[in-house]
């Protein structure tokens, strides 16, 4: 006899949360260079810039504007989970759009990865007193579904560019069907969830968010040259949404508008990194 399991949308969307996390980091690997990257921590102004901006100053921004703007706690969590993870796939695009260093990409991508890996297991527990939840529940998914594949990816780069060259479309299409079949059962799930979120302050603060993160870091990255500091600002106005997603998907029974937020993000930060990048490449040697 043959297993009866019934496909249900809240099955589905799970899975395509784990496609669309999986893809994210694999298709950041794919164009991580290794060799780039490791060169690239030795500059240590940058570094420290990426790890102040990317994991004290935006987790930060996130934190006040949930005391600010009157949110219903699953959204506040899900602000503050996606101020915690910089960086996405699409971020060096966005960079060679902008006319930015492209070989800092790879550095600030490096780090940003392999930093959430630690910083986010140690950091939700602390902020989000309510979960009853240890390290690895939080760290268990980010290594399985970031960590593997973003090394993975990597792995392949560095054995055959070509192949790598080769994925990086199919990686791209398949992250982004997984992203929109993630949106679209989201909407059938959470429809309602949407909807509320319209009168919510929920899209506000998201835009607030991006809108504060890319001019301050742009603005307030003393000692760096514009085409690293453009780095810094695209690489904050990118989330790394799989990241955002791994500790709603690892707790049981989390408020689901938690991942309602984070889906929210996903068109929020699209329209401000080309928007960014947009003028960037417009203004030249401009300061915001």
């Amino acid at each position: 006899k043959g297993l009866n399991v019934a496909v249900t949308p809240a099955i589905l969307l799970k899975l395509s949360i784990v496609v669309f996390m999986a893809g994210n980091l694999l298709g950041m690997g794919l164009r991580l260079e290794v060799a780039e990257a490791l060169k690239g921590l030795r500059n240590l102004r940058f570094v420290s810039h990426t790890v102040l901006w990317g994991f004290i100053l935006c987790p930060a921004l996130a934190y006040l504007l949930t005391l600010i703007i009157p949110l219903a706690e699953p959204y506040a969590m899900g602000l503050i989970l996606l101020g915690m993870a910089p960086s996405a796939s699409f971020l060096p695009k966005m960079v060679d759009r902008a006319h930015g260093d492209l070989a800092t990409t790879a550095t600030f991508m490096l780090v940003a990865s392999v930093f959430l890996i630690v910083y986010m297991p140690i950091m939700v527990p602390l902020i989000f007193k309510g979960l009853t939840v240890g390290p690895w529940i939080i760290a268990k998914p980010l290594v399985l579904f970031i960590l593997v594949p973003m090394l993975f990816g990597m792995a392949i780069l560095r054995a055959s560019p070509s192949v790598a060259e080769k994925i990086q479309p199919v990686v791209n299409v398949t992250t982004g069907v997984a992203a929109i079949i993630m949106i679209v059962l989201c909407l059938i799930i959470y429809g309602e969830g949407f909807l509320g979120s319209a009168g919510s302050f929920a899209l506000a603060s998201l835009i607030v968010f991006f809108a504060v993160a890319i001019s301050a870091s742009y603005r307030f990255s003393f000692g760096l040259p514009r085409g690293e500091k453009i780095v810094l600002s695209l690489g904050l106005a990118t989330r790394n949404l799989g990241a955002s997603l791994a500790p709603p998907f690892a707790i049981e029974g989390i408020d689901q508008r938690v991942i309602v937020m984070v889906a929210l993000a996903l068109p929020v930060q699209m329209a401000a990194s080309f928007l960014a990048a947009k003028y960037f490449a417009r203004h030249g040697e401009t300061s915001m």
